[in-house]
């Protein structure tokens, strides 16, 4: 038996079970519990594919079996934190309970699963469009699930109380699914951040980039997640400027 073709897919079957054990943290309301899931389900979809590569192993299977699992661990679960989200607020603060005045409060918190729609629709759209073989278009779901995920981390441990406030307001959650189901689909080139190989001359931008992405933890702890991601998105802009000039 060839142990090394069945590791891929063990660490994709790792991820899923990630993504199952973050659904049942939300559900109880353990969101940082849920989030060290994901970012462990993360983890593993990275080093799935990586080792599928340097195995030489890589096949249709592992193709289907990441994107079913990226379904629930970068679909199901940040779409589910998101309506607890507007929910929470709904249940906690009088000024949004339903009320002949607010009767679509109560329709706000099914906006969340927009997210999972549209992690759904990009990651099929992603296996059968040739044009994100070595880069891609529109932002990962790992990426778009981080940021969903930081909220709450945001919220508990931040050390800024008016992003605090900020995100104790349904409107401002609201924007924030609209924004994330755009950009899921989005037709943004963004470069890839998986490592072919682990050397300079090949990865050099990944490479610069995790460092950026490590001190901007370092420094601002989980508020620096969206800022990573606005700064991955601003850098695929400017280097599809410059490559077209």
């Amino acid at each position: 038996m060839n142990i090394k073709k069945h590791i891929p897919n063990a660490l994709t079957l790792l991820n899923l079970l990630c993504g199952l054990l973050a659904i049942i943290a939300i559900f109880n309301g353990f969101y940082d519990h849920a989030f060290i899931f994901v970012s462990l389900g993360i983890f593993f979809d990275f080093w799935d594919g990586f080792l599928a590569r340097k195995f030489d192993v890589a096949g249709p299977l592992g193709v289907q079996l990441d994107s079913l699992a990226d379904m629930v661990t970068s679909g199901v679960v940040p779409g589910l934190l998101m309506f607890k989200l507007f929910e929470t607020i709904q249940q906690n603060q009088p000024q949004y309970m339903l009320t002949e005045e607010t009767f679509y409060m109560g329709l706000i918190p099914y906006f969340g699963f927009f997210i999972t729609l549209a992690s759904c629709y990009r990651l099929a759209n992603f296996n059968i469009d040739t044009r994100q073989t070595n880069s891609f278009i529109g932002l990962p779901t790992p990426a778009n699930t981080l940021l969903i995920m930081s909220i709450p981390m945001i919220q508990y441990f931040g050390r800024y109380e008016w992003l605090t406030i900020a995100l104790d307001n349904p409107y401002v959650l609201l924007v924030i699914t609209l924004i994330s189901t755009y950009l899921l689909n989005a037709e943004i080139p963004l470069f890839s951040l998986k490592f072919k190989k682990l050397n300079w001359a090949e990865a050099k931008l990944q490479i610069s980039f995790v460092v950026f992405a490590v001190i901007l933890l370092i420094l601002l702890k989980f508020v620096a997640i969206p800022l990573i991601i606005i700064s991955y998105i601003i850098l695929s802009m400017v280097l599809n400027s410059l490559s077209k000039k």
